[in-house]
C-alpha cells in the first residue's frame, strides 16, 4: 500500500512540475539553443505586391483646383478618409473613393482606362499613374505638376486561437511583435514556440511554423506581417490543469500530500479494524472446538 501510495505521489508531483509555465516557455528574444531555432539571414523585408480584391485609394494632388475635383472623388473629404482607413472604420463608405483590382489584375481610373497592377507595390503604381496622368495633362494651359497617393484599403491580419479578431495593419511595416502588441500579447498559456502562419501569395496559400521565443525572429519572413495573414496559437499543456507558478506547483503537492495521508489513514484505519474483527473471531472459534473435544 505504502508502494502505492508513493507512485501516485510522485506522477502528481512530476505532472504538476512539468505543467509548470516557466519564463523559458514564455520569453522573448531568447538566445537560440538547440530548442529554440535560429532564423538568421533567412530572409529580409520585402514590401507587399498587390494582389486581385484588394482595393486602392488614390489621391491626386494638384495647384489646380479642377483637376483635383476632377480625380478626387472624396474631395474635401480626403483627410478624413484617410483617417478611417487607418483605423478600418470606413463602414463600406471606401467603396465610393477606392478601385477595386478586379480578376484580370486591372484597376480602372478615369480618363487613363484599365491599368494592370497586380503584383506590383505602391509605390510603383504611384509611378505609373503620375506618368500617365502628366502625359495626359501636359497640354492643358497652365498644366502644374501633379503628386499621386496610392495606399491599400482596410489591410488587415486575423489571429486565432487566442484573443481572436481582425486587426488593421495600420503602418507600412508590421512586425509580429507589434501584431501581438494589438491583440493585447500572449497570455501565460498560449504557446511562443509553435505559431502557425498561414498566408496566401500568388494564389498559393501556405502554413508555417516558427518560435516567437527566438532573436533571430527578426531576421526571418516570419518577422514582417503581410496582409490577410492568419496567426493561429495554440494553448500549451498545463492550461487545463491551471499551475503556472512554482507557488501553485508547492500548494497542489502540499494538498495532494494531505489529501493522500488522509486516505491512507482512512483505509489504514479500515484494514487494522477487519484485521482485529476477524482475528477475534478465528481465535473464538478455535477455543471452542478445542473444548468441544
Amino acid at each position: 500500500m505504502k508502494g502505492k501510495f508513493k507512485i501516485f505521489f510522485l506522477a502528481i508531483v512530476g505532472f504538476a512540475l512539468s505543467s509548470c509555465v516557466t519564463a523559458r516557455k514564455v520569453n522573448y528574444m531568447q538566445k537560440p539553443d538547440r530548442y529554440i531555432p535560429s532564423y538568421t539571414d533567412t530572409l529580409s523585408f520585402e514590401d507587399y505586391q498587390l494582389r486581385i480584391g484588394d482595393r486602392l485609394y488614390v489621391y491626386v494632388y494638384s495647384l489646380d483646383e479642377k483637376i483635383q475635383a476632377m480625380y478626387n472623388s472624396g474631395g474635401s473629404n480626403a483627410s478624413s478618409m484617410r483617417q478611417q482607413m487607418s483605423s478600418g472604420n470606413t463602414y463600406g463608405s471606401y467603396d465610393l473613393y477606392t478601385y477595386l483590382i478586379d480578376e484580370e489584375g486591372n484597376i480602372d481610373f478615369p480618363t487613363i482606362g484599365k491599368l494592370n497592377v497586380q503584383g506590383k507595390t505602391t509605390r510603383e503604381v504611384k509611378l505609373m499613374l503620375e506618368e500617365e496622368l502628366s502625359k495626359l495633362l501636359k497640354e492643358i494651359p497652365g498644366y502644374s505638376t501633379i503628386s499621386v497617393e496610392v495606399n491599400i484599403v482596410n489591410r488587415s491580419f486575423s489571429i486565432i486561437g487566442a484573443q481572436s479578431g481582425r486587426y488593421m495593419i495600420n503602418k507600412e511595416k508590421m512586425t509580429i511583435f507589434e501584431a501581438l502588441a494589438m491583440a493585447g500579447d500572449l497570455k501565460e498559456f498560449n504557446s511562443r514556440k509553435e505559431i502557425k502562419l498561414v498566408r496566401e501569395k500568388n494564389g498559393v496559400t501556405t502554413i508555417k511554423t516558427f518560435d516567437a521565443r527566438s532573436e533571430d525572429i527578426v531576421n526571418s519572413e516570419y518577422y514582417y506581417i503581410e496582409p490577410n495573414d492568419i496567426i493561429y496559437i495554440r494553448q500549451i499543456p498545463g492550461y487545463s490543469f491551471g499551475i503556472n507558478h512554482v507557488t501553485t506547483v508547492i500548494g497542489v503537492t502540499a494538498a495532494t500530500i494531505s489529501f493522500g495521508v488522509f486516505i491512507y489513514s482512512i483505509v489504514q484505519t479500515g484494514i487494522n479494524h477487519v484485521k482485529k474483527h476477524y482475528g477475534s473471531g478465528s481465535n473464538s472459534g478455535s477455543s471452542s472446538n478445542t473444548g468441544g473435544k
